[in-house]
């Protein structure tokens, strides 16, 4: 009987193909870039920011939509019962990782329409959905989706992260980097962003 593997090596392996997606060589700016901009943009003209994806995609962004609440921002998660109206100088963070979602993709016309900013990411920029056509910027995240999860699985060994849970542990991991350089831009310090954290638990 094998020896089970390390619960270390496991978590190191894992971090290891999360890493490897910041390495890909993408055209364009870095999502990071992208997203720094976008958000800094908002904030600089008052508008506020709503965020919205499917699944567990749009579980990462809910957690982000939280830190740039505590960044000091107007953020707000699609579907919530206080989310306001969209408009201009408004922006919209949405993603399909696969490419597009018909939900996705209505939210993102929406916007547009309203006049927002719309930025979307995903793994399939070369898609041809509606989404990535309303997009106003696309972010780029170069990792494996549910749309390619079959063609890069080894059919001899279990993948270590089906389906899209390497974009998804992508996205985590590039919101971390996206608050952290957000801090910088908009001065706000440590002590700042921990004191607009609910008191309420």
């Amino acid at each position: 009987m094998a020896e089970p593997t390390p619960v270390s090596t496991l978590a190191s392996q894992i971090c290891n193909q999360i890493s490897s997606v910041f390495k890909q060589p993408i055209s364009g700016p870095t999502a990071l870039e992208v997203i720094v901009e976008e958000v800094a943009a908002t904030a600089k003209g008052n508008g506020q920011i709503f965020v919205y994806g499917v699944g567990r995609e749009g579980l990462m962004l809910k957690a982000l939509c939280m830190r740039l609440f505590h960044l000091g921002l107007s953020a707000h998660c699609v579907f919530d019962m206080t989310t306001p109206p969209i408009a201009s100088p408004d922006l919209l963070i949405a993603s399909a990782g696969p490419g597009g979602f018909s939900t996705v993709d209505a939210i993102c016309e929406v916007a547009r329409s309203n006049g927002a900013r719309v930025v979307l990411l995903t793994a399939q920029p070369e898609s041809k959905s509606s989404c990535v056509k309303h997009a106003s910027v696309v972010a780029h995240i170069p990792a494996q989706t549910m749309a390619d999860d079959q063609v890069a699985a080894d059919p001899k060994s279990k993948p270590l992260l089906p389906m899209g849970s390497l974009y998804e542990g992508a996205m985590f991991v590039l919101f971390e980097m996206v608050v952290f350089k957000l801090a910088e831009v908009l001065g706000q310090s440590s002590e700042v962003i921990r004191a607009r954290h609910t008191n309420l638990e």
